[in-house]
């Protein structure tokens, strides 16, 4: 008699948290909607020359401190793609989406859709981006040794 008493009871418990996370989650797709908006009405379509790329933290990406300061506590520790270009005659530094890092070849010039710091797409300057090689992770290269494959 008293399990099925805990089992009601983590019943409820697993609804209540499933509910708060169900709204949760509708109250951040709505947010980002309202930022997607924001960065399709500001974009602009230019063209760069990229000088280095790498994944740094905020701080030492060299951003001016209202940068650091609007970014929220938790996203502070974490590390960002940021690429360093030319943009006409001044040197520039941009924030980008994973996805875009990796099509971005270095020391070449390309077309950027660039909304304020963040580089939303890419494409070459002159015909097709070359296919950027991915890299194997360790994880990887650790399963193709356990295999024999290397």
């Amino acid at each position: 008699m008293k399990w099925w008493m805990v089992l009601i009871i983590v019943l409820v418990i697993m609804a209540a948290v499933i509910a708060v996370l169900y709204f949760l989650g509708k109250r951040a797709e709505k947010k980002q909607a309202e930022q997607q908006a924001q960065i399709d009405a500001a974009k602009q379509v230019v063209s760069m020359l990229v000088i280095d790329k790498k994944k740094i933290r905020l701080k030492d990406a060299g951003f001016p401190e209202q940068v650091y300061e609007q970014t929220p506590r938790l996203l502070r520790l974490r590390k960002f793609p940021v690429v360093k270009a030319k943009v006409g005659p001044r040197i520039m530094t941009f924030i980008t989406e994973n996805d875009v890092y990796d099509q971005i070849p270095l020391k070449k010039e390309i077309k950027a859709t660039i909304s304020g710091l963040y580089i939303t797409s890419v494409r070459g300057l002159r015909g097709p981006l070359p296919k950027a090689e991915k890299k194997e992770s360790k994880l990887d290269k650790l399963l193709k040794k356990g295999r024999g494959e290397a």
